[in-house]
């Protein structure tokens, strides 16, 4: 079965960086596209980032487009967000994602951009 687990989440300072790491198991990953997704608080999904299966090709919203650098590591079944000059609009819930929207999503890591 699909598992995407992330991690790397926290409480950074605007302006900082964070890196985010997803885990993925129970498929193929090297065949997929992945996204990014959030959910900040008392709002829906909102995508972040795309990455094609072969990691040479990315796609960002304009919210977090050259701040953000998405990733991935075939070898490792692992997909990266590079996450810099952070603001405080940038808190949410981030999930990885398989084949989105409508495919699997993971549980979380929660980022929190605050003074």
């Amino acid at each position: 079965q699909v598992q995407l687990v992330e991690s790397g989440g926290g409480l950074v300072q605007p302006g900082g960086s964070l890196r985010l790491s997803c885990a993925a198991s129970g498929f193929t990953f090297s065949s997929h596209q992945m996204s990014w997704v959030r959910q900040a608080p008392g709002k829906g999904l909102e995508w972040v980032s795309d990455i094609n299966s072969g990691g040479s090709n990315t796609y960002y919203a304009d919210s977090v487009k050259g701040r953000f650098t998405a990733s991935r590591d075939n070898s490792k079944n692992t997909l990266t967000l590079q996450m810099n000059s952070l603001k405080p609009e940038d808190t949410a819930v981030y999930f990885c994602a398989k084949d989105w929207p409508g495919g699997d999503v993971g549980q979380g890591t929660q980022v929190t951009v605050s003074s």
